[in-house]
């Protein structure tokens, strides 16, 4: 866990106790601070108390004694309108900020590398770290990943932080200058929380914030709104600017070409490593996935070898494409982290005789996105809150059934799979939805499945 020794002696208000709020109180705790914590929820209230962290009611406390206040990267700090206790906090002059921030202040000789982007930050940040650890780096990996930032190690100089960055947690952080900066694409999301594209926009490049060369911004230059950052930061000419794609060739970046990553930063194009022969990283989204990856660690100064063997042992991300079992010649796919549209497209994308499982709380923008990935889907089941709007969309496309939870939708996916019995059936949990309809998060989602497809006839261990 991290020292916050700047805040030892000093009153800290900390709102929000989930993973993230409670790690950071119990660092500041440990560090010396006097931690005033608080939630609106009552349960997420006992289970601080009962891990020793003191409360104090923050709607009713002065808030003229602390200067800080941490806040959750799930409360409203600006839109729809910002929570009550984050005007009360600021009426008072006291700073709002986030945990990474606590990290920054308190870990200030190591190398920071942050990654965000809508759809597959995770998997990348994941694949960096791995680079980095097999490269002999001393790595530290968290973040919106699931691991806080202040449960991690504390590391040398010579160390890494690989930190994945979500809108949120960007829009709470001030004092990091990422040494290596990655935005891999923008889509639509959580659109309300920012109170617009423009918003959503404004957070994303956050990530940037006070970059200077030889500081490097890694950016994905495939969708619209990305690309017009690239042209933005080359424009500026702060830092270093590389460009990443997996639609081909880009001058001076690495992309995916035919399957094949290409290094051209600073020289002729050279292949590094098929990409078709890597089984964790299938689909062409995670193609752009390693082109960022291979660009970070390369602009962090890993050598080429230890990319490639990177590359060749990523083991591969829980909840996203994970394969849980293959069952009677169905695979079960676990990809409950692809919480929108996009993210599911791009599984969809990976396969060919598909039993989809989707659904949960709906996301803005629909699932239109979907449909030129539809052909490969045989079925869908659909679950959760957002089953009758699914439904309906999917109307005349694939043929639907409203299974309503999720294990309904698995019970009766098998059944289809086996009676059909399809060459490369994939039985596939991809909601394109949150999940907090009927679980606490994606990973809580994504662990039902793997309990409910273990417990299949036929598994080992059912």
């Amino acid at each position: 866990m991290i020292d916050v020794f700047p805040f030892a002696g000093l009153p800290v208000a900390v709102f929000g106790l989930g993973r993230s709020g409670l790690a950071a109180a119990e660092a500041l705790m440990r560090s010396g601070a006097d931690v005033w914590a608080w939630d609106d929820d009552e349960a997420a209230r006992a289970g601080a108390a009962k891990a020793g962290v003191p409360l104090v009611d923050l709607y009713r406390c002065q808030w003229e004694e602390p200067a800080t206040l941490v806040l959750s990267p799930g409360v409203p700090l600006h839109s729809p309108e910002p929570h009550p206790l984050v005007g009360m906090a600021k009426a008072a002059g006291c700073e709002v900020v986030g945990d990474v921030e606590l990290l920054a202040r308190s870990q200030r000789d190591c190398a920071y590398i942050g990654i965000t982007g809508t759809n597959g930050k995770s998997t990348t940040t994941a694949l960096i770290g791995h680079i980095l650890r097999t490269a002999g780096r001393q790595t530290e990996v968290g973040g919106n990943l699931g691991r806080p930032v202040l449960e991690l190690a504390p590391v040398d100089a010579g160390g890494t932080y690989v930190v994945e960055m979500s809108s949120f947690q960007l829009e709470l952080t001030f004092s990091i200058a990422f040494d290596v900066a990655v935005l891999l694409n923008i889509s639509a999301d959580h659109l309300q929380r920012h109170g617009g594209m423009g918003g959503y926009l404004k957070a994303k490049k956050r990530i940037f914030h006070r970059q200077t060369a030889p500081m490097a911004a890694v950016v994905g230059i495939d969708d619209g709104h990305s690309l017009a950052i690239h042209e933005e930061l080359k424009a500026k000419g702060e830092q270093v600017v590389i460009p990443i794609s997996r639609q081909g060739p880009v001058h001076g970046g690495v992309y995916a070409e035919d399957g094949m990553l290409i290094d051209a930063i600073g020289g002729p194009a050279k292949p590094v490593i098929d990409l078709k022969s890597l089984s964790t990283l299938a689909g062409g989204h995670n193609w752009q996935n390693a082109a960022a990856a291979y660009a970070a660690a390369k602009m962090a100064g890993v050598d080429a070898a230890a990319m490639r063997d990177g590359l060749e042992s990523y083991p591969g991300l829980a909840h996203r494409q994970e394969l849980v079992a293959v069952i009677d010649g169905v695979s079960y796919v676990n990809d409950s982290k692809a919480t929108n549209a996009d993210a599911a497209a791009k599984a969809l994308a990976c396969y060919r005789a598909v039993y989809w499982i989707a659904g949960g709380r709906a996301k803005e923008g629909g699932i239109e996105v979907l449909e030129p990935h539809l052909s490969c889907v045989r079925h869908a089941f659909v679950i959760g809150e957002a089953a009758a709007a699914f439904a309906a969309a999917l109307a005349g496309k694939v043929d639907v059934s409203r299974s309503g939870d999720l294990a309904s939708a698995v019970k009766e996916a098998r059944v289809m799979a086996l009676r059909e019995r399809l060459e490369d059936a994939v039985v596939l949990l991809s909601p394109a939805c949150a999940s907090f309809d009927q679980f606490k998060d994606f990973e809580a989602r994504g662990e039902a499945f793997r309990k409910l497809v273990i417990s299949l006839p036929g598994h080992p261990d059912g």
